[in-house]
């Protein structure tokens, strides 16, 4: 595993995993040794999404078990329904105080092919905008095919705490979020996606956060993926900017602390 230079791993842990599914199944077996690793790691804190109305209340179940792990909920835009973004947004509403972010939740026009299934999808989307405008809780935005149209919903409907999870589109389609102040969260992929390589190179470091959608995009095609492996995106970051990784560093830090305040 890649460790900062100067002995980064045995100082104050720095770095906010701010998107993995920890609740996953993958992680059953050895999700304490996973946490343990990602903490040697420097990563203070792990954004812990979800897909479900099941995924969360076992985030809720997992963050009492693991101080580390900060609960968030949503409902995954293939799951998209209306009357199961009532129960979740209701589950929600009842735990608000419990969860730091309202996400996954989003468009996904890659899995909805159809313009009903599409509208479907807006209609959820706006729900969760809508509550977490109410609650005042960060968006943890999936757009996979449909960045610009779910940049255009946000700013339509007046989102202002929004982070755009492994963002696929092209730099012409972040620029609006980037003006409007939302955050680009980098995964570990970013080593093998030339998409993502040059959207890093184009967008300004004051609006990067990493992650590593945990159990996937990881920095190797197969492989199960872990919080720890934030540390490669920083690393890439650095070298597709040309600039220092503690840069790189100082700059994740504080744009995770602007979007989700002291975790």
């Amino acid at each position: 595993m890649m460790r900062f230079e100067g002995g980064t791993e045995n100082k104050q842990p720095i770095l906010v995993d701010t998107h993995a599914h920890i609740c996953d199944h993958a992680f059953d077996q050895d999700r304490q040794e996973v946490i343990n690793r990602a903490q040697e790691a420097g990563v203070a804190a792990i954004v812990m999404v979800g897909e479900t109305l099941e995924d969360a209340r076992r985030n809720l179940e997992l963050a009492g078990q693991y101080p580390v792990l900060k609960p968030a909920a949503g409902l995954y835009p293939e799951f998209a329904d209306m009357e199961e973004a009532e129960r979740l947004s209701g589950f929600i509403r009842q735990h608000a105080a419990r969860f730091y972010a309202i996400g996954e939740v989003g468009l996904d026009f890659w899995l909805a092919q159809e313009e009903e299934a599409r509208e479907v999808q807006r209609l959820v989307f706006r729900k969760f905008i809508e509550l977490a405008e109410g609650l005042d809780l960060p968006l943890n935005v999936h757009s996979r095919s449909a960045g610009r149209q779910a940049v255009a919903l946000l700013l339509e409907q007046g989102a202002k705490r929004v982070q755009m999870h492994a963002f696929d589109g092209r730099y012409s389609a972040a620029l609006p979020a980037v003006e409007a102040g939302f955050f680009f969260s980098v995964p570990p992929s970013l080593v093998r996606s030339r998409q993502k390589q040059k959207l890093v190179g184009l967008l300004p470091l004051s609006c990067l956060l990493v992650e590593s959608d945990s159990p996937v995009l990881g920095p190797d095609v197969g492989q199960r993926n872990e919080p720890a492996n934030v540390v490669i995106a920083v690393k890439a970051i650095a070298e597709i900017k040309d600039i220092a990784v503690d840069a790189v560093l100082a700059a994740v830090r504080e744009n995770t602390r602007r979007l989700y305040g002291d975790l």
